[in-house]
């Protein structure tokens, strides 16, 4: 039998990835990988680390992203488990035609080890189901939202690493 909190661990390495790429905190990305991992967006697979240094530096230039994990499909067996997680990534991005919003929707299939530091992801194969590409519809000022004191940074000026 599972032990459900080997099942909450990997939903918490999940979670974390989440958060290091939407906050681009490479640190935190970083942590959710094994030593050696690997990853596979659907063009080769390469060094999981090197992919994250890439990915971050790319996110970095768009406006603002949001992952969110939907399903999680987790099968343990002792110190090897794999995971099927379903996802819907936001991408606000500026053009020269002006802001767009990309909505992908897909799935990490996971490879995972339990590590001296806990459970780590040692392989990603990243599945697109589908992609939405349009103009961006987002409001940040007038009477709804301009007076929301606390919008989603990147790291470290996010209000999770400020604490305002």
């Amino acid at each position: 039998m599972t032990d459900p909190a080997d099942t909450l661990a990997i939903m918490d390495v999940l979670a974390r990835y989440a958060r290091g790429i939407d906050r681009c905190d490479l640190d935190t990305l970083n942590g959710v990988w094994a030593e050696a991992a690997t990853a596979d967006f659907g063009n080769g697979s390469g060094d999981a680390r090197a992919w994250s240094a890439a990915t971050v530096a790319a996110l970095g230039g768009m406006l603002r992203t949001q992952h969110m994990l939907g399903q999680m499909l987790i099968e343990i067996d002792a110190n090897s488990a794999t995971a099927e997680t379903y996802c819907h990534a936001y991408h606000e991005i500026e053009t020269p035609d002006g802001r767009i919003e990309m909505v992908v929707g897909g799935r990490y299939l996971d490879s995972f080890a339990r590590t001296p530091l806990g459970w780590r992801i040692t392989h990603r194969r990243y599945v697109m189901d589908w992609n939405r590409n349009t103009a961006s519809t987002a409001q940040w000022g007038g009477p709804l939202y301009g007076t929301l004191a606390r919008i989603g940074q990147r790291a470290p000026d996010d209000a999770l690493y400020t604490g305002q």
